[in-house]
């Protein structure tokens, strides 16, 4: 099945592999955007009622059972429940996995580059190759800074609560640059790939944050 989709993929961009890469991406990431914007309306709810489910937290500490209930029944006001987040967030996975197994393909990539570096490589197989100095490697590292440059940008989104714990707190901000040794270690084309999305993600975040949901 990945074959077939690959191959499609490839075709439907006129044989270009990395702008049918970008065009896929695109493409799940807007078929997502629903569960996205649904998400975030969640996250929004959870950071309006944090005050009062602090409130309810402290009042039945004791009673796991009725702060069940009153937590159920404060989202409910809202028009949310307590997992509502959790189900977009699953609905995401095939979705990714999906994208992650076309960027990653070993054999449909072979013979496709993107400005001279092969999308089927990773940066120390073209280092191997081309040498240090090249233009495939060059692409590399454009690819590989524009993932770290995205990174940084969503570093200054995350929103961490005073209530996590504190490794949680520190590691938090941490967390985007994983994205970056990814692009270190994986083919090219996961590479275009994590740029594509994560740089998405970013602008999806910061639209849908500047708006009422």
């Amino acid at each position: 099945m990945i074959d077939s989709l690959v191959t499609f993929v490839i075709t439907m961009s006129g044989g270009h592999a990395a702008l049918g890469i970008v065009l896929f991406t695109l493409a799940v990431r807007l078929l997502l955007l629903p569960l996205n914007v649904r998400q975030a309306r969640t996250a929004k709810i959870r950071e309006r009622l944090a005050p009062k489910l602090r409130e309810l937290q402290k009042r039945f500490a004791r009673n796991p059972e009725r702060l069940s209930k009153e937590m159920s029944a404060l989202y409910a006001k809202e028009g949310s429940s307590p997992f509502a987040g959790f189900l977009p967030m699953l609905g995401q996975l095939p979705f990714m996995w999906l994208m992650y197994r076309v960027a990653t393909h070993p054999t449909a990539l072979v013979g496709h580059d993107l400005f001279g570096a092969p999308l089927g490589q990773q940066v120390a197989g073209v280092v191997a190759n081309y040498g240090l100095a090249s233009t495939p490697v060059l692409v590399f590292v454009v690819v590989i800074a524009l993932v770290a440059v995205v990174a940084w940008l969503s570093t200054r989104q995350i929103k961490v609560s005073e209530e996590q714990p504190e490794l949680m707190r520190k590691l938090a901000p941490l967390l985007p640059f994983g994205s970056v040794l990814a692009a270190l270690v994986l083919p090219l084309a996961a590479g275009l790939y994590l740029l594509v999305s994560t740089a998405w993600a970013v602008s999806e975040r910061a639209v849908l944050a500047s708006r009422p949901l």
